[in-house]
């Protein structure tokens, strides 16, 4: 076999024969070394879940607080509402002594209504203050909320009734006895007609007593008997000629002296007292003294605060008030004819003897007629004696006077 023969066949074998497989040296990563990697990336995907997390949970927090801080203030707002309006309490006053609060207007107007007694308990009651500690929490929460503001109108309303003092409930008036009604068809005695009554005057027309001798007895229907009238405060019989009994000279009433000691009597002029207007509590709630003012509110405070600082009583003006008219030249004869005193009582007046004849006695009802007829020209008066504040004194008053017509205009 020649060299080139031997040549072309071990290329051939060399060709045919396949080449043994060769081993790499390159390795997978270890078990623990994957486990560590894992671990890595899920660490850092919590850390930025945590960051996200925290993010949230601050947000949320937040939102928690601003509602929190809406609930306190709502929550807050509830238990300070007034006992009168329901409403946020505005410059509040808290009664004594049973301690319950009201909006300050609220509470004046409760008193000019008639109110004697605590509008949220109706127990009895003193006095009105000003409730300070309070208007320090409002002041906070209103800080805090100030959507929960009162509207400015009603604000201004509210501060022209009330100006920030104390003031007194005025005590319950003393309630007159029962009209004495008679359940028969027949009158009964009055108190003197009985036999020994302790009075120690006995009626000369005495009343038969139905019960004793019904056959002689004075029917309802025929009228008061001789002799008798019904008293103008209790509506009792009375006997005419009796010793307690006397007669207004104003609306020609008469009046028993026996079932409500004070009450049931004319007394002389000067010393008598106007019925319902024991103090300036009584003047707060009585809308006739408005009225004397033709609706002037703004002028019935001032007189009634310089009432209260000066400590002026209601009797001690309508003595002025008599003193004065007693000093005219016609006294009061021109009340008389006026028709001031007409219809005073629900009972029927007696008919004036002579409308000139001089005025000695006056019963409380026709007192507090008085009373209420000179009550502003006398606050006129006292204006002048320089007493009140300078703003007050220097105060314009319209040239018509008492016939304004823009007074009445609360805008």
């Amino acid at each position: 076999m020649s060299d080139s023969d031997l040549i072309s066949a071990t290329s051939q074998a060399y060709v045919a024969t396949p080449l043994p497989r060769v081993q790499t040296f390159k390795r997978a990563a270890s078990t623990s070394f994957n486990d560590s990697l894992d671990a890595s990336l899920v660490s850092r995907k919590r850390m930025k879940e945590d960051d996200n997390q925290q993010d949230s949970d601050g947000h949320a927090e937040d939102v928690v607080a601003v509602a929190g801080n809406t609930l306190l203030a709502d929550q807050l707002a509830q238990e300070l509402q007034c006992g009168c309006c329901s409403e946020l309490v505005y410059r509040p006053v808290i009664v004594a002594p049973c301690q319950h609060f009201f909006c300050g207007s609220c509470c004046v107007l409760w008193i000019r209504n008639g109110g004697t007694n605590c509008p949220a308990c109706r127990g009895l009651s003193s006095s009105v203050t000003p409730f300070r500690p309070m208007q320090t929490v409002l002041d906070v929460l209103l800080r805090a909320a100030p959507h929960k503001t009162r509207s400015e109108r009603e604000r201004q309303q509210a501060d022209e009734i009330y100006t920030g003092t104390s003031m007194r409930l005025p005590a319950p008036r003393e309630m007159s006895p029962e009209p004495d009604i008679n359940p028969s068809d027949y009158v009964r005695p009055c108190p003197n007609c009985l036999p020994g009554n302790p009075y120690g005057w006995r009626c000369p027309q005495p009343i038969v007593d139905p019960d004793v001798d019904p056959e002689h007895a004075w029917p309802l229907e025929d009228g008061t008997p001789p002799g008798h009238a019904l008293c103008g405060n209790c509506e009792t019989l009375l006997a005419l000629p009796s010793p307690l009994t006397t007669k207004c000279d104003f609306c020609q009433v008469s009046f028993c002296g026996i079932g409500v000691q004070g009450r049931c009597i004319a007394a002389p002029i000067i010393s008598q007292q106007p019925h319902g207007l024991s103090d300036v509590g009584d003047l707060i709630q009585s809308s006739a003294v408005y009225e004397c003012f033709n609706s002037n509110t703004v002028e019935v405070e001032i007189m009634l605060d310089y009432l209260t600082a000066q400590r002026i009583t209601p009797r001690h003006i309508y003595r002025e008030i008599v003193t004065r008219i007693q000093a005219q030249p016609r006294a009061f004869l021109p009340l008389i004819e006026s028709e001031l005193f007409v219809d005073v009582h629900a009972l029927p007046a007696g008919t004036d003897p002579d409308p000139h004849a001089p005025r000695n006695r006056i019963c409380r009802q026709c007192a507090a007629e008085v009373f209420l007829y000179g009550l502003r020209d006398w606050f006129l008066r006292e204006r002048q004696k320089g007493f009140l504040e300078e703003s007050v004194l220097n105060k314009k008053d319209c040239v018509d006077g008492a016939e304004c017509s823009r007074q009445r205009d609360l805008g």
